[in-house]
């Protein structure tokens, strides 16, 4: 049985104090951030404020691109396939390891390299504000008579792996529920058939500002910043926590000049007093990790999920 605290090895959070502001010597003029989201969606986001910000600091033009298909695999492919100096490279999210395991694309997470990581995305757990559960140590009470019934988006996805750790630590048989996304989930909570459901802050915003869901509790290793008044899950006394990444990778054999570029720019783009108000606004979580480090999280995290889908009996 693996381990239910997943992936629980350290990585520090490289905020450095900003530097002034000096274009690197970049081996190509214009990088190219491809993204499997649509527009508007996480990633894209994501990206496209972050590169307004990080081509001065990178000393390269930054653009965005949409290669949608295949939850990821067209972009997968897309980038393995591009030349590996540093002008293309893809956003790597948990759904690259769980679209590669799940759909056996002609190119997988394998095929790239990843390179470094910027954030770190919160996942809580919630409730409808109606509803009778002021804590989840009430949700865990109520299920351990079998009734029950916690929600994710997708049948694969790190939202559901977090509740089937959940389960295991508790020792509760609860009902997992999973639906086609987001939306569909939260309706079955704010109507009461669902006790709690999984999701990411910045899906949940409105809801929040709206008063219709109350936070029981997060899965992070310390409380949100932005919800100081919400237990992590770990401090509900279950050894639990799951980590959203959102970085970056790249076709297999980046050079060495390409790797230290971005590990010179990441922490300095985090530090920077105006783009940390807009990512901090989002409740996302600077945790930079250099190459290497992120290269071993990605194996950690891809082995983890391998055996989270075979012990659930997604995949054989």
């Amino acid at each position: 049985m693996y381990r239910s605290c997943l992936l629980a090895f350290s990585s520090a959070v490289a905020m450095f104090a900003a530097a002034p502001l000096q274009a690197q010597e970049y081996p190509v003029d214009t990088v190219t951030l491809v993204t499997h989201s649509s527009p508007g969606g996480g990633s894209d986001v994501f990206l496209r404020e972050l590169s307004r910000y990080l081509g001065p600091i990178l000393g390269a033009t930054v653009v965005v691109e949409n290669v949608t298909g295949g939850s990821g695999a067209t972009a997968m492919a897309n980038l393995a396939q591009s030349p590996a100096d540093g002008s293309r490279l893809y956003a790597t999210t948990p759904t690259f390891i769980y679209t590669s395991l799940l759909s056996n694309p002609e190119y997988s997470f394998d095929d790239l390299d990843p390179l470094v990581n910027f954030f770190i995305d919160p996942e809580v757990i919630f409730t409808a504000a109606s509803s009778p559960y002021e804590t989840l140590e009430d949700v865990i009470q109520h299920a351990r008579d079998g009734r029950g019934r916690w929600g994710a988006a997708n049948p694969a996805s790190l939202e559901r792996q977090s509740l089937e750790l959940l389960k295991a630590e508790t020792g509760v048989n609860a009902a997992v529920v999973t639906h086609e996304g987001g939306g569909d989930l939260m309706i079955n909570v704010l109507n009461g058939t669902l006790e709690i459901g999984v999701g990411e802050i910045q899906e949940l915003k409105g809801q929040l500002e709206a008063g219709e869901i109350r936070l029981l509790a997060s899965l992070t290793s310390d409380r949100i910043e932005a919800y100081p008044d919400v237990p992590t899950v770990q401090e509900a006394g279950y050894d639990v926590f799951v980590r959203k990444f959102r970085g970056l990778a790249g076709p297999q054999g980046l050079p060495d000049d390409v790797i230290a570029a971005w590990e010179r720019a990441v922490p300095e783009v985090l530090a920077l007093q105006e783009y940390k108000a807009i990512y901090e606004a989002n409740s996302l979580r600077a945790e930079f990790m250099p190459n290497e480090e992120y290269q071993a999280f990605i194996t950690e995290f891809a082995t983890e999920t391998e055996e989270f889908l075979r012990s659930t009996g997604v995949i054989e």
